[in-house]
């Protein structure tokens, strides 16, 4: 029986890909769990239908992606703090305060998308790359500078 997956399945194939299958798995298993449509025409009409609108909406995310990528690329944030002497910071600079400060600035990413192999310990500029979905990055320029204080 030819069949239309409908999701993802294990050891059959991806979604939307047309598969041939014994009739009693596909009226057993997988028609039953709706993962799977018989293969008919209107049914090979209706996929073909749901692809176009698929890739459309994928291009939009690109799109969208991609807008937000160049909008964040060359940003440059500054975190000020306190340091002692020998200009040592009281805290290390993690992916979280780097995180809540583009927030505060308007950006909303994720913290896994944020590249920093170890929290930052000094004062000065330091680079870091964003990534996003499609393989886009952004840099972004982190300025630590000394927190001023208020008399």
């Amino acid at each position: 029986m030819k069949i239309i997956l409908l999701k993802d399945v294990d050891k059959l194939g991806k979604k939307y890909e047309i598969k041939e299958v014994k009739d009693g798995f596909a009226r057993n298993f997988l028609i039953p769990k709706g993962l799977v449509k018989p293969a008919t025409k209107e049914a090979l009409a209706w996929l073909e239908k749901n692809k176009e609108i698929e890739e459309k909406k994928a291009e939009e995310k690109l799109k969208k992606v991609q807008t937000f990528a160049s909008s964040l690329d060359g940003v440059e944030v500054l975190i000020p703090v306190k340091i002692g002497e020998n200009e040592q910071l009281f805290e290390s600079i993690t992916v979280q305060r780097i995180l809540e400060k583009l927030r505060e600035m308007g950006f909303e990413i994720n913290k896994n998308q944020i590249e920093l192999s170890k929290p930052i310990e000094g004062i000065g500029e330091y680079p870091l790359k964003i990534k996003f979905d499609h393989n886009l990055e952004s840099e972004i320029k982190v300025i630590v500078t000394e927190e001023k204080e208020e008399k």
